[in-house]
């Protein structure tokens, strides 16, 4: 059974860094895509960056150069690293794995940056 955990989320001002993690388990992960997603209040779900086996990251447009996602292997860890935050990355963080057609997701991790 593949299980997803995220954390390192919290309150931080306008500026600084959090680095969120996600912990997975019952999983090839080596082999598995990663990505992470966010959901701010009132508005749906989006895709920020994506790492396959391989180690090669993409990002969408809003956050690259701010954010950077990175993996390992050895300890099945996928990172976050979120800089230069601002009031509109405030949302829940939610790590994916993919699978072929199957995609599982954690809980998701509370960030909120203050202004």
């Amino acid at each position: 059974q593949v299980q997803l955990v995220e954390s390192g989320g919290g309150l931080v001002q306008a500026g600084g860094s959090l680095r969120l993690s996600c912990s997975v388990s019952g999983s090839t992960f080596s082999i598995d895509a990663i990505a992470w997603h966010r959901q701010a209040p009132g508005k749906q779900r989006e895709s920020l960056a994506h790492i396959d086996s391989g180690g090669v990251a993409t990002y969408v447009s809003s956050v690259k150069g701010r954010f950077t996602i990175s993996r390992d292997n050895a300890k099945n860890m996928v990172y976050l690293q979120m800089n230069s935050l601002k009031p509109e990355d405030t949302a829940v963080y939610y790590c994916k794995l993919i699978r072929g057609y199957y995609t599982y997701w954690g809980q998701g991790t509370q960030v909120t940056v203050s202004s």
